[in-house]
């Protein structure tokens, strides 16, 4: 439980997602979710379209892959 643990689970938290802010800041958010395809799992809407299939899917609306929207 995070709130037992505020400062562990913030330290733990950093070291989880430090990585991805830095690629974002060094390369702008197109290019690294262009090169790091976990990155780029995290994208749900793009340009107004869904590129994530499980949200399309949930909603029943229309489908885009992200390399098709990029």
């Amino acid at each position: 439980m995070p709130g037992a643990v505020p400062r562990t689970s913030t330290v733990a938290l950093t070291n989880a997602t430090l990585s991805y802010v830095e690629a974002i800041a060094r390369k702008g958010w197109k290019a690294a979710i262009r090169e790091d395809s976990t990155l780029a799992k995290g994208v749900n809407i793009l340009d107004g379209k869904i590129v994530y299939s499980a949200v399309a899917q949930a909603h029943g609306l229309e489908f885009h892959p992200l390399e098709e929207v990029l």
